[in-house]
């Protein structure tokens, strides 16, 4: 007998032979190299046995020489098999179909919910959303994975300290940490109002408090301007000194800006490979030529295909290579210079309170040393200078 498993995919019938001359047909097909297996009488006059579905045709020579006949009793196998199904086409197409769609709404977005968000950050968060493509009814393979989502989000909603962004089945749920804006606490107890650095007086304004100076006056560090003791000299109130001093301070900042500087930047061209991933093994669809970047970046995405609330074992893979080519950018000693001013404002400015302002800047020393621009910048700020010292009862 012939492997089994070879059978069932070539095909195999179950033939029912009858007559005088049954061991006359067995001799001669076992005389001729056709494999039979199954040999069993069933009768006096009549056997059954299986053989090949393409020796048929060598059977009924073998029976013309044989004073018996046979009759087929089944098919099994292969092509019996399709046979079956082209015969229920209509049955075989519509259980795809069913299973097709099945398949397709177990990989689209059927819910989107956000947690522990205010109403107006959730409206953001969902706005955003449609943006990116990440809305109900969408196919999950043309919506970009979670970590990407997570960092979108992070990035263009400033409301938010921490998204975390988990798709589970068909839904996307949003963890969402919102920046809380402290509330101002109010200072009730007595106090004066101090400098909390050296600088000329531009603008007052007190609120409550006896002013210990006036505009123009150069203060320093620690120098009293607002005294929370008011009224008679010998029997004074105590009230918290409240007020906005600006004054003129000045800061010293360095930088420094190569004359010449090398990086890496995309050129624009990208390569990408579909791939279709069976457990660990990356089968190629689309995407065979290799593009020869000498350089370049490879971004890998892995989305997994689900059938309702199962995870399948093979998922949809694509590689990105992003070419990228070295540049050298190269400034003047006056570009330089520039580039390195602008830097240092930028980074002074990002130091000071909000309510702060430059209205000067100076270069006191400049100089080139091993290929760079090296400065010394003076900058003059009008900010608030007043800060406040708690009153001790008993000074």
């Amino acid at each position: 007998m012939k492997n089994q498993w070879t059978n069932k995919y070539k095909g195999y019938v179950k033939v029912k032979a009858y007559g005088r001359g049954i061991e006359r047909l067995i001799n001669t097909l076992t005389k001729q190299g056709i494999p039979i297996w199954d040999v069993r009488r069933s009768g006096t006059d009549e056997i059954l046995f299986m053989m090949e579905f393409r020796e048929i045709s060598r059977l009924r020579q073998a029976v013309r020489k044989s004073d018996c006949k046979v009759k087929f009793e089944g098919g099994f196998g292969g092509p019996f098999f399709l046979k079956r199904m082209k015969k229920n086409s209509g049955f075989v197409a519509g259980l795809f179909a069913f299973l097709f769609c099945i398949f397709m709404l177990s990989n689209m977005v059927w819910g989107i919910q956000i947690h522990n968000a205010k109403p107006q950050t959730e409206h953001a968060i969902r706005k955003e959303l449609d943006r990116m493509g990440v809305k109900i009814g969408k196919v999950q393979f043309f919506v970009d994975d979670p970590e990407t989502i997570q960092r979108k989000l992070s990035d263009r909603i400033s409301a938010l300290t921490w998204v975390g962004v988990e798709l589970k089945g068909t839904t996307f749920h949003f963890q969402v940490v919102e920046k809380k804006q402290p509330k101002a606490v109010k200072k009730t107890s007595p106090q004066n109002l101090i400098a909390s650095k050296k600088a000329v007086i531009t603008y007052m304004f007190v609120e409550k408090g006896q002013s210990m100076v006036k505009v123009h006056d150069y203060v320093g560090k620690g120098q009293l301007l607002v005294s929370g003791f008011i009224g008679n000299p010998e029997s004074p109130k105590i009230v918290p000194a409240k007020g906005v001093i600006m004054g003129e301070t000045w800061y010293r900042a360095t930088a420094e800006v190569p004359l010449a500087t090398k990086f890496s930047v995309y050129n624009g061209d990208e390569n990408v490979r579909h791939y279709l991933k069976l457990w660990n093994i990356s089968i190629p669809v689309w995407g065979f030529k290799n593009p020869g970047y000498k350089k370049y970046v490879e971004e890998e995405t892995v989305k997994p295909f689900h059938f309702l609330q199962w995870e399948l074992p093979f998922s949809y893979k694509v590689k990105t290579k992003r070419s990228k080519e070295e540049i050298t950018r190269v400034y003047t000693e006056k570009e330089a210079a520039a580039k390195a001013m602008a830097d240092a404002k930028k980074h002074l400015e990002k130091k000071l309170p909000d309510d702060a302002r430059i209205t000067g800047e100076k270069i006191l020393h400049e100089s080139i040393d091993n290929g760079k621009v090296k400065l010394s910048i003076h900058y003059q700020v009008i900010e608030n200078i007043a800060a406040g010292q708690p009153i001790i009862q008993g000074d």
